[in-house]
């Protein structure tokens, strides 16, 4: 499991999708769509699942030989970590789209609600089923948060913010119950909006998190970051909402520091908590080397004892080259087994 390895490594989500399947020049020149972007596989319709199949396996196949302690399909069937469940559920106009403020205040295209938010069938049962048959490794999977989903949609429907959260967070509930049957070992939550809407976030992101998690054995995360550093090149030095995710019923608190350069003092906030730390900078493509993960790391043992930390990268390495991103995972495992064995005294 998780938790078993002193400092265990993983992905915080995606990884870089083969060019056989996707678009680059599709993908890069729209950021994380919200709506369904289908005309960004390359493969026809007929034979996407197989591809989506392979390119899963290739993905494990990187992970394994990067060393990470636990794994995914690095969200390879995905078109983005939120348009794949967010457009999958029932109440949601998805031939006639909305339009919101996004988390930078430019019109975003997003779902429109126009009737009850239900889940009529598993989303993302089918990515966990493969990976755990073709892994022996732990198993992560994640899925958008309650509170970014209701964000980047138009609610014509419920016209009420706490009501149409926490009807995402009913859907995501039967979810996780299909997923952790499926064979999900650590369960995540994405839910960066909380940090871009801290006052909305107290008021009804903790309350949405604990019923999503209610009664969910195992390992779970939220996971909050200031957006794929592609899209979001100057990054704040700190979390306008942190400390209140110390009341809620992961498991840990996935952040970003290594973009940001976060003074790791701010761990002390989550005194209950694990932290997966970000000690991965995915804003420049210098790789970096072993020694500078490692220090990254002795930074957050100063704050938290090592049994509470976790390591990966920043946020989701889609925009990065394949290549780059190996590298990168890399220098991740390999900086973590230097504090290893610093830490057993070897």
């Amino acid at each position: 499991m998780l938790f078993d390895t002193l400092l265990p490594t993983t992905l915080v989500g995606s990884y870089p999708q083969p060019n056989w399947l996707v678009d680059k020049n599709i993908l890069l020149g729209s950021g994380p769509p919200r709506v369904r972007m289908k005309e960004v596989w390359r493969p026809s319709e007929e034979v996407l699942k197989e591809a989506q199949d392979d390119a899963a396996l290739s993905v494990l196949h990187d992970l394994e030989r990067a060393g990470l302690t636990v794994v995914g399909d690095g969200e390879v069937r995905r078109e983005s970590y939120f348009n794949h469940f967010a457009n999958a559920l029932e109440g949601i106009d998805i031939d006639n789209p909305g339009v919101v403020p996004g988390r930078t205040g430019k019109p975003t295209t997003v779902p429109r609600v126009v009737g009850k938010i239900t889940r009529t069938k598993p989303v993302q049962v089918e990515e966990v089923s493969f990976a755990r048959a073709h892994t022996c490794l732990p198993v992560k999977v994640t899925i958008p948060g309650p509170f970014t989903m209701a964000k980047m949609a138009l609610d014509e429907y419920y016209r009420d913010q706490e009501s149409l959260i926490m009807a995402y967070a009913e859907a995501l509930r039967d979810e996780i119950k299909d997923l952790k049957l499926a064979g999900a070992d650590v369960i995540q939550i994405d839910d960066p909006h909380l940090q871009a809407h801290p006052e909305e976030a107290r008021r009804f992101g903790v309350s949405a998190i604990n019923h999503v998690l209610e009664d969910v054995e195992g390992p779970t995360i939220v996971h909050m970051c200031f957006g794929y550093a592609y899209v979001v090149k100057e990054k704040p030095d700190g979390y306008s909402f942190l400390s209140e995710l110390d009341a809620c019923s992961a498991t840990a608190i996935s952040i970003e520091a290594a973009q940001p350069k976060l003074n790791p003092e701010i761990l002390a906030r989550l005194p209950s908590k694990m932290i997966m730390y970000g000690v991965l900078d995915l804003g420049s493509g210098l790789i970096e080397t072993a020694d500078i993960v490692a220090a990254r790391l002795r930074g957050a043992l100063k704050h938290i004892p090592a049994n509470r930390l976790i390591a990966a990268p920043d946020c989701g390495m889609k925009y990065l080259s394949r290549e780059t991103a190996f590298q990168k995972l890399k220098a991740l495992t390999g900086g973590a087994e230097i504090v290893r064995k610093e830490l057993n005294g070897s």
